[in-house]
């Protein structure tokens, strides 16, 4: 399943670099998309729509195109093939309660659950925090203490994606209609612990956005005390 992930993972940096290359194509000969949001159909569309005064523009525009498609075809089929077998693994359970969290699906949890490892190996939530990176560096000199941005060590993975799954927590706390089922399938205590961390890092992204702290700076700081709660969750799964 390590695998599996990590060649999704592989997979979604091939796109990323695909995409960049048909943008930066596109502005190299003067195309500059006239909406924000890129890679919708609509966008798809725009770019078919695309003339150059040379054929051989044309091709490349065409190769790249295809390459960007294929990359996305091999990134879906990876997660399908994730999704196959995660019913035979024996840390089905951790992955399926993860998955009450707000902003955590599929690839989130299962990334999480193979990157990290036996979560009671961590003898508080702050040494998870640490291991995965996202708390504040520290410079000390004599009685002067210096905190900075976060350290950025250990899994960079999982940090990614903790990062990304906090911008959901922008909204207020509300149960949906795919995280009903989610949490109907999981124990009382896992339901607790999830309706906790949606008040929790609603309130505090919420909080942190009305003193003026830039977007980044409150993912990271939800991203943090998220990967708590997840180690709470995986605790109340797998005690050790």
């Amino acid at each position: 399943m390590r695998d599996l992930v990590r060649a999704r993972a592989a997979a979604v940096e091939s796109l990323r670099v695909h995409r960049q290359q048909v943008s930066a194509f596109m502005l190299k000969h003067g195309h500059v998309y006239p909406r924000k949001t890129g890679w919708t159909m609509r966008y798809l569309r725009w770019l078919q729509e695309q003339t150059f005064d040379h054929p051989a523009h044309q091709i490349v525009l065409q190769e790249r195109v295809e390459a960007v498609r294929l990359a996305k075809e091999r990134v879906e089929r990876l997660e399908q093939t994730i999704a196959e077998f995660l019913p035979h693994w024996s840390l089905a359970p951790l992955v399926r309660a993860l998955q009450a969290l707000r902003g955590i699906d599929l690839v989130v949890a299962v990334t999480f659950v193979t990157e990290v490892g036996d979560v009671s190996r961590f003898e508080n939530p702050r040494q998870l925090m640490a291991y995965l990176g996202l708390v504040p560096s520290e410079r000390s000199t004599g009685e002067t203490v210096r905190r900075g941005g976060i350290t950025k060590a250990g899994n960079s993975r999982v940090r990614q994606m903790l990062v990304e799954s906090a911008w959901t927590y922008r909204h207020p706390p509300r149960i949906g209609t795919v995280k009903l089922y989610r949490l109907e399938a999981t124990t009382p205590n896992v339901r607790e612990i999830a309706w906790k961390a949606q008040t929790r890092l609603s309130g505090r992204y919420r909080a942190l956005t009305r003193r003026g702290k830039k977007s980044t700076v409150v993912c990271t700081a939800v991203a943090r005390e998220l990967a708590g709660f997840m180690g709470a969750v995986a605790r109340e799964v797998q005690p050790a």
